[in-house]
């Protein structure tokens, strides 16, 4: 019925437009409203729609407007450092690129092939299609010969819009940048600084800064803490990992068994330069702890057995054992007063320094010094070596004050030091004052590290 009502109400309307305008309008909205409620009403008795059949249409649609872009602009990026007994193929395939071409212009063009030739270490950029097609390469790496760490060479390979590779050698600034440390001591200072992941060359600094004041191999305690300010120097941006990539520790402080001892790097107007305390107390003493950087002690002063005659002796001096060719100096000013072979001690030198002091270095691989030269302290005179009565690679160091045997271990704590000049301390306090709350920062940055993890 309500069907049959839908069909002829137009018809209806149209009749009764003319003569009863207002009746249609009223009688069209009365309608309407007694379907909704009708419809309203019935609803419930429709149906439900969950036991409504289901049907899957597919259909293809034109994708109309979009275009393919060009491979190179999803390029990928990708770091790797060259590793000892690198070819062009490992290195490329951990940089992600798939490519024979590239492989076979590493292998054979001279500049390219700088980047897998010579030492390790190098750091490499890549550039790659999303296929592994290589776009270009950038590998940064030290400059030989170059004793400060100021400048990096940069060798650069690129693909040309021809497709062909080209090839350029720059030479570009390190840029210098200051960084934070500190850490715990749990077994040794090596170990606490790579859990704090600060570079070698830190420990090493530290470990000479401090000689004089701790003996790192035999005075060191679970707990006892460091924090360092130094110079990190980068290559267009990225920490280089080559040795010289760190630069010079410009403060620092120790606490060692409950004992605070601080440094700061410091260069007077007249040039002179080196670590003071904070009262203007320099570090640097007329001997240095040790004629290596550092090492560990196999064999100190005192009676032994003798490791070829077996028989208990005096042992005059300290031994070192480090690898051959470790670079051995001198541990003071002074004048080369022997530098050749003598017998058990095979190659020799010895040096004499001023006050009555004189020191040895015996079992060297090579002599750097010549009888009657003058040298500084901290120059490099020889290497580690095994010559003479020795059963392997090390260095045996002796001191004598005025013809007598003394313990090496002991020279640096009763050499003598200097103090700055009364008209450099202003400067150098107001600097110290700024040190000091960079190292405070960097000791609150690492409690705060150690409490997180």
């Amino acid at each position: 019925m309500v069907s049959k009502l839908l069909h002829r109400l137009p018809n209806a309307i149209a009749s009764w437009r003319p003569r009863h305008p207002r009746a249609v309008a009223a009688g069209v909205a009365t309608a309407l409203g007694g379907f909704g409620i009708t419809a309203f009403g019935i609803a419930p008795l429709m149906p439900d729609a969950a036991d409504l059949p289901r049907y899957t249409v597919t259909a293809q649609l034109p994708l109309s407007g979009l275009q393919a872009q060009p491979e190179h602009d999803f390029a990928l990026h990708r770091s790797e450092q060259t590793r000892a007994g690198d070819t062009a193929d490992l290195l490329l395939q951990r940089l992600g690129v798939q490519d024979p071409e590239a492989s076979t212009f590493l292998r054979r063009d001279p500049v390219a092939r700088k980047i897998i030739e010579g030492r390790a270490g190098k750091l490499v950029r890549a550039e790659v299609t999303r296929s592994g097609r290589l776009i270009g390469l950038v590998a940064r790496s030290a400059i030989v010969g170059e004793s400060l760490p100021t400048h990096f060479q940069r060798v650069v390979v690129e693909r040309g819009p021809d497709g062909r590779f080209g090839t350029r050698v720059e030479k570009a600034a390190l840029q210098s940048t200051v960084r934070f440390g500190s850490g715990v001591i749990e077994s040794s200072l090596f170990a606490a600084t790579d859990e704090s992941r600060l570079p070698d060359a830190v420990a090493v600094q530290m470990a000479e800064i401090f000689s004089a004041d701790i003996d790192f191999r035999r005075e060191l305690r679970k707990g006892d803490r460091f924090t360092v300010v130094y110079e990190a120097m980068t290559a267009d941006g990225e920490p280089v990992p080559w040795s010289q990539g760190t630069g010079r520790v410009l403060a620092t402080q120790f606490v060692n068994r409950g004992q605070t001892h601080t440094a700061v790097w410091f260069q007077t107007t007249d040039g002179r330069s080196g670590y003071f305390d904070l009262e203007g107390q320099s570090k640097r003493r007329s001997m240095l702890a040790s004629p290596l950087e550092f090492s560990r002690v196999s064999s100190g002063f005192g009676m032994r057995v003798h490791p070829i005659f077996r028989t208990m002796r005096p042992h005059n001096g300290v031994d070192y054992p480090a690898p051959t060719g470790t670079p051995v100096r001198t541990v003071g000013d002074g004048v080369v007063d022997f530098a050749g072979w003598q017998n058990g001690f095979g190659n020799v030198i010895e040096i004499r320094h001023s006050g009555g002091k004189s020191t040895l270095y015996a079992h060297l691989s090579r002599i750097d010094v010549r009888k009657g030269e003058r040298v500084e302290q901290g120059r490099t005179i020889g290497a580690v070596g095994s010559t003479g009565w020795s059963t392997g690679p090390h260095l045996h160091f002796e001191l004598k004050v005025d013809g007598v045997h003394r313990d090496p271990l002991q020279m640096a704590k009763t050499s003598e030091t200097v103090r700055l000049d009364a008209q450099e301390l202003p400067r150098f306090q107001e600097r110290a004052g700024v040190i000091r709350s960079k190292l405070d920062v960097a000791a609150s940055l690492g409690e705060r590290a150690g409490e997180g993890g």
